[in-house]
C-alpha cells in the first residue's frame, strides 16, 4: 500500500512539473519577459543658479512637495544690485548730457542758418550797391570826359573873346563838380567793397558753424552709443538679479537637496534635484529575440520589485529605432574581419496606468504581451 502511495505521489509530482513546465513555456511563447526594466521620469532636472555667489537662502527640503514658479533658493543680490545703480546713475548722466547736446545743436544750427542767412543777403546787398555805384561811375566819367572837352574849347573861345567869362566859369564849375562826383563814388565803391568783403567773412565764420555742427553730432552719436550700451548692462543686471533667485521650474517633490545655506556657489552648481511624479513612465531593455509580436500599444503587465504585492498594468509607449550599442561611445570595430554575434537589446517605453507608490529607478519586471 505504502509502495503504491509513493509511486502516485511521484506520478503527482511529475505532473506538477510538466504542468508547471508547460505554463512556463506557454507564457513565454505569449509575453516577451524581461527583468531589465526601471521606472523613469520625463520630468527630471538638477536645478542650479545660472550665476555666481553666496546662497544666503535655501526654502526647500527634500521630499517636499513644490509648485511651479515657488522659491526655492536665493543668492544674495547686493552686487547686482549696486552694479545695476551705478550704472542707472551713468545712464542718468549720460542722458542729461545728450540733452545737453542736443539743446546746443539746435541753438547753434539755428544761429548758423540765420548767420548763414543774414551773411548772404549782405553780400547780395554789397553786390548790387557795389554794381549800381559802378554803373553810376560809369555814366560820370562819360560826362567828366565831355565836360573836360567842352571846358578846353570853351577855353579857347574865351581866349579869342567868343563867350563871356561866365559862360567858362559854368562850364568850369560843372566840370569840378563831375571830378567831384566821380571821386566820392569810388569812396563809395571802397566803403562798398568793404562792406562785402565785411558779409563774406561773416559768411565763411558761418562755415565754421557748421563744422561746429558736424562735431556736435559726432558727440550725440557717441553719447548715444554709451547710453546704448548702459541699458545692455542694466538689461543684463537685472538678468542677474533675477537669476539670483532660484524658482521651481515645474511643479513636483524635492528629489536632493546638494547644499545647505550660507555656501558660495558657482554658476552651474547643482542645488536641487527635482522630479515630477506624474511624469514616469517605465523603460526596459529586451532582446531582439523577443520583439516579434511587440508593437505600440501591446498590453504589459509590471511587476515592481519595491512593491511585491503589487502589479502594474501599461502598454507599450514607443520602440526604439536603432539598438542600445548603436549610441556606444566604443563602437565595435569588426575590420579585422573577427566577429562575434551578440544579442542586441531595444529600448521600450512603456505608458504606466496607475503610477501611485512609484518612484524613479525602482526595479521592475515586465511581461509584455505578443501580438499576432
Amino acid at each position: 500500500m505504502a509502495k503504491k502511495l509513493g509511486t502516485l505521489i511521484i506520478f503527482i509530482l511529475i505532473a506538477a512539473f510538466i504542468w508547471l513546465g508547460y505554463g512556463y513555456l506557454r507564457h513565454r511563447q505569449l509575453y516577451a519577459v524581461s527583468n531589465a526594466g526601471f521606472i523613469k521620469s520625463d520630468r527630471l532636472a538638477t536645478l542650479s543658479f545660472k550665476v555666481p555667489g553666496k546662497v544666503t537662502q535655501m526654502l526647500a527640503h527634500e521630499n517636499q512637495v513644490v509648485s511651479q514658479g515657488e522659491i526655492l533658493a536665493q543668492i544674495d543680490p547686493v552686487d547686482f544690485v549696486n552694479g545695476k545703480t551705478q550704472a542707472v546713475h551713468q545712464r542718468e548722466a549720460l542722458a542729461a548730457q545728450l540733452e545737453a547736446q542736443e539743446l546746443k545743436h539746435t541753438r547753434v544750427a539755428k544761429v548758423f542758418a540765420l548767420q548763414a542767412q543774414i551773411a548772404q543777403t549782405d553780400i547780395d546787398a554789397a553786390s548790387r550797391q557795389i554794381d549800381a555805384t559802378h554803373s553810376l561811375q560809369n555814366a560820370a566819367n562819360v560826362k567828366l570826359a565831355k565836360l573836360a572837352k567842352d571846358a578846353k574849347r570853351y577855353e579857347g573861345m574865351l581866349s579869342k573873346h567868343l563867350i563871356s567869362e561866365g559862360d567858362y566859369e559854368t562850364i568850369k564849375a560843372q566840370l569840378d563838380a563831375t571830378r567831384d562826383q566821380v571821386e566820392a563814388q569810388t569812396m563809395q565803391l571802397r566803403a562798398q567793397e568793404a562792406q562785402k568783403a565785411k558779409a563774406t567773412k561773416a559768411h565763411e565764420l558761418s562755415i565754421v558753424s557748421e563744422k561746429e555742427i558736424q562735431e556736435l553730432e559726432k558727440a550725440m552719436k557717441a553719447t548715444r552709443a554709451q547710453i546704448k550700451a548702459l541699458d545692455a548692462t542694466i538689461a543684463g543686471l537685472d538678468n542677474k538679479i533675477a537669476y539670483a533667485t532660484l524658482k521651481a521650474p515645474f511643479g513636483g517633490v524635492i528629489a536632493r537637496r546638494f547644499v545647505t545655506a550660507p555656501r558660495v556657489v558657482g554658476a552651474g552648481s547643482p542645488i536641487y534635484a527635482l522630479i515630477d511624479p506624474e511624469a514616469l513612465y517605465a523603460e526596459v531593455l529586451l532582446s531582439e529575440k523577443k520583439l516579434h509580436g511587440i508593437h505600440t500599444g501591446s498590453r504589459v503587465e509590471i511587476t515592481v520589485d519595491a512593491l511585491e504585492e503589487k502589479a502594474i498594468e501599461g502598454e507599450v509607449a514607443s520602440i526604439a529605432s536603432a539598438s542600445a550599442s548603436t549610441f556606444s561611445l566604443v563602437p565595435r570595430d569588426i575590420a579585422s574581419g573577427e566577429f562575434t554575434k551578440l544579442d542586441q537589446r531595444f529600448v521600450i517605453r512603456i505608458h504606466l496606468k496607475d503610477k501611485a507608490d512609484l518612484r524613479a529607478g525602482m526595479s521592475i519586471a515586465v511581461a509584455i504581451e505578443r501580438g499576432e
